[in-house]
């Protein structure tokens, strides 16, 4: 009887567990499960303690594979081998394995890492790419191999290569300068985050008796910038405002600068750049007492150039050109060295083309001179002057006064010619 009631029982709890076989597979579980001794964890170019920036063509680079022991007994002898695509050979030469071993045991629950060292082609993109690794191993106390296969993905960077250069490596003292500089990144791989501080005054100078740096000297309203992402042969600009001193004239300003950023591989670096410039002297020329006189019967434009700045100014010239209907003729003067303090004056002949015009002209001065770095500058003076119609005067006295007086002497002659020639002839007589 109590068998009677059972079986009901047995039939419904059949179809129940057919039910859930059906659902999860025979001897499966809902969450997949491998037991072993080896874990994967990560794969990069690069050794255990530094992840590299890998570039295409790039020769015999480290690249690690990090794993863990996961079992709960310590390994030894582990060995492996690396396969990866197209492109990507050995560093021992063309066709061989990819192999790498570790001279240390792993305790149970430690990391261990195999590090590998390969080719990368030239024709290699930047991006990711598959590759599988076989890991042999055997546990302690214990004969035999073990092995584990792993399949994973890793990443051709590109490789970041930080530059900075001024765009004007020229400053001038006495003077609130305009500095910009570029940071570039000249590489195939972008950065991020980028943050730049400069380097100068007191509290940043070496311990060392010489400093790398004089900016301490000068005055600097800026000091740190906030670039941000700077991409694959991309710049930035840094753009800030300094004032030198007249004592640095003639000397090489050293700014050194910090720069912190996130390389592709998310890891965060420190390097340091020194950007440099000349500081040269300053030349504060201008032109006064420009006039009109009368040198040598010839009527000439006279003026005076001074230099009020810290700098003689070198291999001067004064060009004279005409402006709006004036007919002077240009014409170059050379003047030599404009030195500090003290007033150079020029003299320039006035030539017209064509016809004389008198009265008003509007010219321009040009004062050509160089600097102590050679480059060239053009001061330039717009003014009239009056040029007075003297010629007339002299005409009018040689034709009319000369015309009357010559008559008159021969008229006197001719009398007293005359009269002496009566005076004789009476003698005669």
């Amino acid at each position: 009887m109590k068998l009677l009631m059972l079986l009901p029982l047995l039939v419904i709890g059949s179809f129940v567990i057919d039910d859930i076989y059906a659902q999860l597979g025979t001897g499966d579980s809902p969450f997949e499960r491998k037991f072993g001794d080896v874990k994967f964890l990560d794969a990069y170019f690069g050794t255990e303690n530094e992840k590299l920036e890998v570039s295409p063509g790039d020769q015999n680079v480290p690249f690690t594979i990090v794993m863990a022991n996961v079992g709960t007994q310590d390994i030894t002898g582990i060995k492996g081998q690396l396969s990866m695509p197209f492109g990507f050979s050995s560093s021992t030469g063309p066709g061989t394995m990819i192999e790498a071993d570790s001279d240390t045991n792993s305790l149970a629950g430690d990391n261990f890492a195999l590090t590998f060292f390969v080719n990368v082609d030239d024709q290699v993109k930047i991006g990711n790419y598959p590759a599988s690794a076989k890991v042999e191993y055997s546990r302690l106390r214990e004969s035999g191999l073990r092995n584990s296969f792993f399949d994973f993905n890793f990443k051709v960077t590109g490789d970041s290569v930080i530059n900075m250069r001024a765009l004007d490596p020229f400053l001038t003292s006495l003077q609130k300068n305009h500095i910009v500089i570029e940071i570039s990144n000249d590489g195939s791989a972008p950065v991020s985050g980028v943050d730049i501080e400069l380097q100068n005054t007191q509290g940043t100078i070496s311990s060392t008796s010489q400093s790398v740096t004089n900016t301490e000297n000068v005055v600097i309203l800026k000091s740190d910038w906030d670039v941000g992402h700077i991409g694959a042969g991309k710049s930035k600009y840094l753009e800030f405002e300094v004032y030198v001193p007249e004592s640095l004239k003639g000397d090489t300003l050293r700014a050194p600068m910090q720069i912190t950023y996130f390389n592709a591989h998310g890891d965060k670096h420190t390097i340091s750049r020194i950007v440099d410039f000349y500081i040269k002297g300053f030349i504060d020329a201008s032109i006064y007492n420009v006039d009109v006189i009368e040198l040598s019967g010839k009527q000439t434009i006279i003026g005076e150039i001074i230099n009020e700045g810290n700098e003689d100014a070198l291999f001067g010239f004064v060009t004279v050109e005409p402006l709006g209907d004036s007919n002077i003729k240009p014409t170059t003067q050379f003047i030599d060295e404009i030195e500090v303090d003290s007033p150079v004056p020029f003299n320039v002949p006035i030539e017209f083309e064509g016809e004389p015009k008198y009265g008003e002209h509007e010219i321009k001065i040009t004062v050509r001179y160089k600097d102590d770095v050679r480059d060239e500058t053009f001061l330039t003076h717009e003014t009239t002057i009056f040029i007075e119609d003297n010629s007339g005067n002299n005409e009018s006295s040689f034709d009319y006064g000369q015309l009357i007086i010559l008559p008159i002497i021969g008229i006197v002659g001719y009398f007293v010619f005359k009269k002496m020639r009566k005076k004789k002839e009476a003698q005669y007589n």
